[in-house]
């Protein structure tokens, strides 16, 4: 109970705020458009370059531990899709939009905040391993797969379809605050030092990322109110909140993780699908209302698994 009310509570205020002030009409969309750029354009980009910048990459780049990660959320994409093509009858553009939902968890916004207020500051440390990967892997699969899939019929080479995904990629602010923090911790190795006030900047807008991040998210949740497709969102809050947790803590237990790696792994595994899954399906046009629902009920019902890993996790 305590990890209920200490850890899981204060963050999911924040974001039920959010989701208050929006249904009040205390702040219009425009301005909870605005908080939103602001966070994931600006604050959160800097939040990773700063964290990606400071990391010891020989230390916290464990093959097992990104591999116990990523082999559970594959896993959901690939039931996810196979699931909305051969039960829920869904088309191939679909389906991929529908297994993105399964395999991108909200890996920053709340599993940060999450391991943080659980296990301290230190704990986080294995979180942006994986975070430092996560988009620019994860949005690479899931364009390449999807433009695979539009570019049937057409005169598209895989090598082309590859590219145009990466192409994408690079220009995510997130992606590029995170190559940012590889190029300046390469750079500190080899010898540059950067000014204090420097790192001061940094870390002022850092503390406003993950605030301003969950309290936007709360607005935008506002606007994605289930409607129907039961089964669908079934579908996505069991494989993201069920199988890539499970998978991860038995890959987790069978490669011998440390504890502080289980924590970071299986926490970041549970969490629900991040607001960019639906994001992704609005690029397409695709099972937008699937992925919107998907990520509204996904959150809510979070509280609940969360408070389960972190009774597993000691």
């Amino acid at each position: 109970m305590t990890a209920l009310f200490d850890v899981i509570l204060p963050v999911f205020l924040v974001v039920g705020f959010g989701y208050l002030v929006c249904w009040r009409k205390w702040l219009s969309e425009v301005a909870v458009d605005g908080v939103m750029r602001f966070a994931q354009n600006f604050a959160l980009p800097v939040l990773l370059f700063g964290a990606i910048a400071g990391l010891d990459l020989g230390a916290n780049y464990k093959p097992l531990l990104l591999l116990a990660f990523y082999s559970g959320a594959l896993l959901s994409f690939a039931l996810g899709t196979a699931l909305s093509l051969y039960w829920l009858r869904r088309p191939a553009e679909d389906a991929i939009a529908i297994g993105f939902v399964c395999l991108f968890s909200n890996s920053l916004l709340l599993g940060v905040p999450i391991t943080e207020r659980a296990y301290g500051p230190e704990a986080v440390l294995g979180n942006f391993t994986i975070i430092s990967i996560h988009s620019p892997l994860l949005y690479t699969f899931g364009i390449t797969a999807m433009e695979f899939v539009r570019a049937r019929g057409q005169n598209l080479s895989l090598g082309g379809v590859a590219l145009r995904a990466l192409s994408g990629v690079l220009h995510t602010p997130l992606v590029i605050g995170i190559l940012c923090g590889f190029a300046v911790n390469l750079s500190m190795q080899a010898g540059l030092v950067l000014p204090q006030g420097f790192w001061a900047a940094v870390k002022m807008m850092s503390n406003a990322a993950l605030p301003a991040a969950l309290f936007g998210l709360g607005g935008v949740l506002y606007r994605y109110r289930p409607e129907g497709e039961a089964r669908a969102i079934a579908l996505c809050c069991g494989a993201s909140l069920l199988l890539h947790p499970a998978v991860t803590f038995g890959l987790g237990k069978l490669f011998a993780l440390n504890l502080a790696e289980m924590r970071s792994a299986v926490l970041t595994a549970a969490m629900p699908p991040g607001v960019n899954a639906y994001i992704f399906a609005a690029l397409y046009g695709v099972a937008k209302r699937v992925s919107a629902s998907a990520v509204l009920v996904a959150t809510a019902l979070s509280v609940l698994t969360v408070w389960f890993w972190l009774a597993v996790l000691p």
